[in-house]
């Protein structure tokens, strides 16, 4: 996330997309397109996740975010690649672009948009979106 700032993109964690896959990060780039970032604790994280190219649909950037001591040669190279070590990060690989098609595009945005919108505001009135929370569960 704070590489995400760093390079002036707006992040959001756990975003869920309309393939029912949930994305580790999901930025928007200043050119507004959408960078993917899948986060990798391990290799046995990575080897038993067959779901990562289900995300190339929904970004115009696909990134692999490993620590230092990932065996780099194990990731795809037709992907980004972010190597994190002590509390930061590093842009080792930019991703090849598949630019979305403007349909897609405008409705990832405005889910986008929603998602940090409603973010923002329970973090603003914790009361209002657990009362809120709590009345959706209720219906």
């Amino acid at each position: 996330m704070r590489l995400c700032l760093r390079l002036g993109w707006a992040p959001l964690h756990e975003v869920g997309l309309p393939n029912f896959r949930r994305a580790d990060i999901l930025a928007l780039r200043g050119d507004g397109g959408f960078a993917c970032i899948e986060v990798k604790s391990g290799v046995r994280d990575f080897l038993s996740d067959g779901k990562w190219p289900d995300y190339r649909s929904f970004s115009d950037a696909l990134y692999f975010a490993v620590d230092d001591a990932f065996p780099l040669g194990l990731l795809p190279a037709d992907v980004g690649l972010i190597v994190a070590a002590d509390g930061m990060a590093e842009l080792l690989r930019e991703a090849p672009s598949h630019p979305l098609a403007p349909a897609r595009r405008r409705s990832l945005l405005h889910r986008f948009a929603a998602l940090a919108a409603l973010r923002l505001a329970a973090v603003e009135d914790p009361a209002g979106a657990a009362a809120l929370q709590a009345a959706l569960r209720a219906e």
